[in-house]
């Protein structure tokens, strides 16, 4: 039945890959310009992870942006006849659609949820010059990104488009060659397809070039807090023949603003013949007057190749942190993952200083960027232990806005998103990232963090709810299934991950009677253990065990309405079996031997689906979610790091390629890229912790740079695809005895080196 199923996918994404095809053409028209790009982006693929089994999809968009930015402008597009509602990629932008409805402003990276889409610009032509475009037809072949820089040719429009970014400024440059009247519609309405926007204005004026517009985003993260208000200002240099604005009831030629659900301006050049028009957007959360005062902070007096250029280079500075030598293919892999990990946190923070906070106000951030679009129950596990490596400013900016978020909205956020609670996923992550921080010697207000993460483990506080079910887990030392709480098992072992959290940031600062009761609860995952069963089972408040379908996908329920395995979020209980990453070693205990430990998770890796972005998943070893990414490195807790090494290749080599589908599953927010950036260099975090795995690096040689200009040097000897093993590793010239290093080892710089071989090694044995 999955075969029949991905055949019957492979046929519908087939036939609109041919429909694109004959109504783009070649794109040998195309003419796309010749780009210079810096050392390291130049092996970076923005396509990698844009297409696939749509579910299965990576979520990322060839969109441009700045690092770390907070416009990312790009196409969004659509199925052939203009339909955008299929439940495709979410970050706008699918790699199997041939059909582009037009640019919009911004959109989150790799996640599961759609929001902004806002502003989109469409060019038209000829008698094609209306308030509502038509979705153009276009070929990958004439369509190209990098770094700063996205370019694509609408034959319909006969116009070549091109995007690059600043932090808060979109520049597009649109080059018309068909000599025909040219133009451009703003929509000043628009947003991704289950999203919706409640009202928009949009205000033009000819004579100085330049529009104002404003919307209320209710997207599917932004509607659950009362909406996100944004703003733009957007300028161009080419005298308009006409405007034409659109409302709610009518399109007028004679008014030169307009409001409702579907407010817009069509900007008319006249007759354009190899002549580009540059359309420069600055965004702001705070005020039109702030995003007018962006774009001319980032923007003003600069042309389209000045500012691409300026991009380019902070993009190229941030990629240059980890310098590794390596074969194309793996170079492809590794920059782009890098690249991925690097578009969220978003800059909220306006050139002046200022964004608007989860209270709805207007603050100044001090010392500080304040940032947003934290995909924490993610990013948690992987993405934010690299910013401490490489941009630690970056790092410092995001517990420096959690605390923020805390202060104006009374609880740290699990998905922090715009100005608001997203509430999605389930507990705080939050904890995890400063207890981790706080061992890693991240400066932040330790005791400020501390309360709120007090707070965090109560569940509810003004109303915000923070921990679901708080009251029955802290009663029963676990969450009981028959309280009214979905998904009871993944939830206790989330929660007892958080517990040790809090415990770990309660000694450090001294608070022993904390600690020793938080690291009480942080033993309640051991409640759900059944010894019968070796696995983690759902369990009512009489402490009777509930069902257990270790085989079967949470998602069973969603697709045909049943309830067995409410238990378990996006996954099986074979899946969250692994979900102890606070005190693995434990978890070996559990099985009762190190062998049967081995032998279970070993037959879970061999399940994992034969193709990278399944249909299904199935009930083995999943990358492409978080909750057991980091199972391969368990091996190296039962004394068989020789495991750890074989399966971190094997993942490193079967799950990543540089295809469209290269990536297994959601990014969300750059985590499934992380992984492959730390685990090609032979070491992976565990999360909440200051210890990192060691595993089998696929890279020759890895220079990063870290704080302060210290420099960690990864050597490899004897690297090769049959190598998989390490021979030896030594650190500064003294050789590991165990599989593990910790954050002070390699804080400083120094040399890590591995010796592979072809054949199982008893390095670390005992």
């Amino acid at each position: 039945m999955r075969n029949l199923f991905r055949a019957l996918i492979s046929v519908f994404l087939s036939v609109q890959l041919l429909f694109g095809s004959l109504q783009s053409g070649a794109g040998v028209r195309a003419g796309l310009p010749e780009v210079t790009t810096g050392k390291y982006s130049a092996f970076v693929q923005p396509f990698i992870g844009t297409g696939g089994i749509p579910w299965m999809c990576g979520m990322l968009s060839p969109a441009t942006s700045a690092p770390f930015g907070c416009v990312r402008v790009g196409p969004d597009t659509c199925a052939a006849g203009g339909v955008a509602k299929l439940k495709t990629n979410t970050s706008g932008y699918y790699y199997e659609h041939r059909h582009i409805l037009g640019f919009s402003a911004g959109r989150l990276s790799g996640t599961g949820a759609r929001d902004y889409g806002m502003f989109r610009v469409t060019p038209c032509a000829g008698k094609g010059c209306v308030t509502q475009p038509r979705a153009c037809a276009y070929s990958h072949s004439a369509e190209k990104a990098f770094p700063g820089y996205y370019a694509v040719y609408l034959p319909l429009a006969g116009c070549l488009c091109e995007m690059t970014a600043a932090a808060h400024t979109a520049v597009q440059r649109y080059t018309f060659r068909t000599g025909k009247t040219a133009g451009l519609y703003l929509d000043a309405a628009s947003c991704f397809s289950g999203c919706s926007v409640e009202e928009a204005t949009v205000s033009v004026d000819p004579d100085a070039r330049a529009l104002t517009a404003e919307a209320l985003l209710n997207g599917v993260f932004s509607g659950r807090y009362g909406g996100l208000r944004v703003y733009a200002y957007a300028e161009w240099d080419a005298d308009t023949e006409s405007v034409t604005v659109r409302s709610d009831a009518s399109e007028r030629g004679d008014l030169l603003q307009a409001s409702g659900k579907s407010a817009g301006a069509l900007l008319c050049f006249g007759a354009q013949k190899d002549r580009a028009v540059t359309l420069r957007m600055g965004v702001s959360f705070v005020s039109a007057e702030n995003a007018a005062e962006n774009l001319r902070a980032e923007t003003d007096g600069k042309t389209f190749e000045q500012v691409y250029a300026e991009t380019a280079a902070a993009w190229e500075a941030r990629l240059s942190a980890i310098q590794i030598e390596a074969d194309k293919t793996t170079k492809e892999i590794f920059y782009t993952s890098l690249f991925h990990a690097m578009q969220m946190p978003t800059d909220f923070t306006d050139t002046d200083g200022t964004y608007r906070g989860f209270d709805g106000r207007v603050h100044t951030a001090d010392g500080f960027t304040y940032r947003t679009d934290m995909s924490l129950w993610d990013t948690v596990r992987n993405v934010h232990s690299l910013y401490t490596l490489i941009s630690p400013d970056v790092q410092r900016d995001s517990l420096e806005s959690l605390l923020c978020m805390a202060e104006q909205g009374g609880v740290l956020p699990r998905w922090p998103m715009g100005c608001g609670y997203s509430g999605s996923m389930f507990g705080n992550p939050a904890d995890v990232l400063f207890a981790e921080s706080c061992l890693k010697g991240v400066p932040f207000d330790t005791e400020k963090a501390y309360t709120y993460m007090k707070l965090s483990s109560d569940g509810v506080h003004d109303g915000v709810v923070s921990r679901d079910g708080a009251e029955a887990y802290n009663t029963y030392g676990y969450l009981p299934d028959d309280v009214g709480e979905k998904y009871s098992v993944s939830k206790t072992l989330e929660y007892s991950w958080e517990d040790a959290a809090l415990a770990t940031m309660a000694e450090a600062l001294g608070y022993t009677q904390d600690a020793a009761v938080y690291a009480a609860r942080a033993q309640s995952y051991r409640n759900l253990w059944d010894a019968k069963t070796k696995y983690f089972r759902p369990r009512n408040t009489d402490g009777s065990w509930g069902s257990l379908h270790p085989r079967l996908i949470s998602f069973v329920d969603d697709i045909f309405g049943t309830s067995n395995l409410h238990a378990f979020c996006e996954g099986s209980a074979r899946h969250w079996r692994w979900g102890t990453t606070q005190d693995p070693d434990a978890l070996v205990e559990l099985f009762g031997s190190e062998t049967y430990f081995v032998r279970e998770l070993e037959a879970f890796m061999r399940d994992a689906a034969p193709v990278t972005g399944a249909v299904s998943p199935g009930s083995g070893f999943w990358i492409g979610n978080q909750h057991d990414i980091h199972t391969p490195y368990l091996f190296n807790h039962a004394d068989r790091a020789d495991l750890t090494q074989k399966w971190v290749r094997w993942t490193l080599r079967n799950r990543f390629s540089t295809a469209p589908d290269g990536i297994d599953g959601n990014d969300d927010g750059g985590t499934i890229s992380a992984w492959y950036v730390f685990s090609a260099m032979g070491f992976y975090p565990i999360a909440g912790t200051d210890r990192y795995w060691v595993g089998s690096p696929c890279i020759d040689d890895a220079k990063l740079t870290l704080e302060n200009e210290k420099v960690l040097h990864v050597k490899v000897q004897n690297q090769g695809k049959k190598n998989v093993y390490v021979s030896s590793v030594t650190l500064n010239g003294k050789a590991l005895d165990a599989p593990f290093l910790t954050h002070a080892d390699i804080a400083q710089g120094g040399e890590l080196c591995f010796v592979m071989t072809d054949v199982r090694s008893d390095t670390y044995r005992k």
